[in-house]
């Protein structure tokens, strides 16, 4: 098989709120991948042992270069015909990475994962907040359809952010009557872990009660019905993780989105 997907630990955290720690949900989640307890086979018939490399983490410090080096290192990646995984780090980090897949590949849609929205104009006076890249990407132009799942904390600014932008959410409170995604374009996945239910993902800064749980999400993205280009899974705070049951749970969402990637790229 001559595909190859790259997953690239991004340790920054910077661009959090309540409280930091996500910069060591990159290695945690990495080393999760390879545990000994599992394999590197995926439910939908993938072994990802010849495809799936590490790569060295991005160098994220000083801050204030990070972003282009994040930009960077996803346009280099598509670039080379590469399927990356970035793995956070907060959710500020989509933003760059987000753009850089654009310059490299073209349009595609974003199917985000998430508790909260993240589409602030602006928080606690930062414009890269991990509470706002989904803003930025929106207001750059930089995806064709945002669609956002497991949303279940919102605030008036954010609805009319949503309707400002022309963004989908799929709520929590009608999660009976979702209707089966489609997309005409190739997807990029950023899956935020406080999308699942704190029963099943503690280790995460921001406990929202009412989630998805992972199968539910394993469920929709096995589902995807276009090829995934690049996926990022962000905001794993091993400080705050259960018998290092977040970690796994990232893992596996890692090892399905590496799943469906090879799977899709016979769409291509």
């Amino acid at each position: 098989m001559s595909v190859r997907i790259s997953l690239i630990g991004v340790p920054l955290d910077e661009n959090s709120s309540f409280m930091r720690g996500a910069a060591a949900g990159a290695e945690a989640a990495i080393r999760a991948v390879h545990c000994e307890s599992a394999n590197l086979w995926t439910e939908t018939g993938f072994d990802l042992s010849p495809v799936l490399e590490v790569v060295d983490p991005l160098v994220v410090s000083p801050p204030e270069a990070a972003m282009e080096r994040m930009e960077r290192a996803a346009r280099d990646q598509a670039a080379s015909g590469r399927l990356p995984i970035f793995v956070g780090g907060d959710h500020s980090i989509t933003h760059p990475l987000v753009r850089g897949m654009r310059a490299a590949v073209g349009e595609f849609d974003i199917l985000h994962f998430d508790a909260h929205p993240d589409c602030y104009d602006l928080f606690e006076g930062n414009p890269a907040s991990h509470a706002s890249p989904f803003a930025r990407i929106m207001e750059e132009g930089l995806c064709g359809r945002l669609v956002s799942v497991g949303i279940r904390t919102a605030n008036g600014h954010q609805r009319a952010q949503k309707e400002r932008f022309g963004i989908q959410w799929l709520e929590m409170r009608h999660r009976a009557s979702w209707p089966a995604l489609t997309f005409s374009r190739p997807v990029y996945v950023s899956f935020d872990l406080d999308a699942l239910d704190p029963a099943h993902a503690p280790g995460v800064a921001h406990h929202e009660p009412g989630g998805l749980s992972t199968r539910e999400a394993l469920d929709i993205i096995h589902a995807i019905d276009a090829p995934v280009i690049g996926a990022d899974v962000v905001e794993l705070n091993p400080g705050r993780d259960v018998d290092g049951v977040t970690a796994m749970a990232a893992a596996k969402i890692i090892r399905e989105l590496a799943g469906v990637m090879l799977r899709g790229n016979s769409l291509r």
